[in-house]
C-alpha cells in the first residue's frame, strides 16, 4: 500500500465531495464540495503536496450489488484523476448508504434539518463516510 494521506472522492455530476485523512492514516475531515473540474484542480493541489498515495473513490453500485449506469461515469472520473495525479493508488469502496450516513452525522450534530438542506455539506460527508471505511478496513 502506498504511502501519504488518502483522499476520498464523493462523485456526482454537479458536485463532488473531497474528503482528507491525516498524515497517519487515522482521521478523516472534509475538505469541500466541488464542481467535478474544481474537484480535479483540489485533488492535483493536495498531490502537488506530496503527500497523497491513495485516492479513494465511491463506487455507485446498486443495492443489489450490480454495477449500475453511474459506474461508467464514475470510471470516466477516474480516468481524469489518473491522468492528473500519475502513479496515484485508486481505490474504489462501494457506496451504498454513504449519503444517508452522512445526512444522520449532519442531523445528530445539528447541522441537517428542515431550514439547512445544503446538499454540497452532505457531499463532503459522505466522502468522509467513504474515506473512514477505507481506513477502518471496511
Amino acid at each position: 500500500m502506498s504511502r501519504g494521506r488518502v483522499v476520498a472522492v464523493d462523485y456526482g455530476r454537479r458536485r463532488v465531495g473531497l474528503a482528507v485523512s491525516d498524515p497517519l492514516r487515522l482521521l478523516a475531515r472534509p475538505v469541500g464540495t466541488f464542481a467535478p473540474a474544481q474537484a480535479l484542480e483540489t485533488l492535483a493541489a493536495l498531490y502537488a503536496q506530496g503527500d497523497v498515495g491513495v485516492v479513494v473513490v465511491g463506487w455507485p453500485l446498486e443495492p443489489d450489488g450490480r454495477e449500475g449506469p453511474a459506474v461508467a461515469r464514475v470510471r470516466r472520473f477516474v480516468t481524469q484523476i489518473e491522468q492528473a495525479l500519475p502513479g496515484v493508488t485508486i481505490a474504489p469502496v462501494d457506496e451504498r448508504y454513504s449519503s444517508e450516513e452522512a445526512k444522520a452525522r449532519l442531523y445528530a450534530a445539528g447541522r441537517w434539518g428542515a431550514a439547512r438542506r445544503d446538499k454540497g455539506q452532505v457531499d463532503a460527508e459522505a466522502a468522509c463516510v467513504l474515506l473512514e471505511d477505507f481506513l477502518e478496513g471496511r
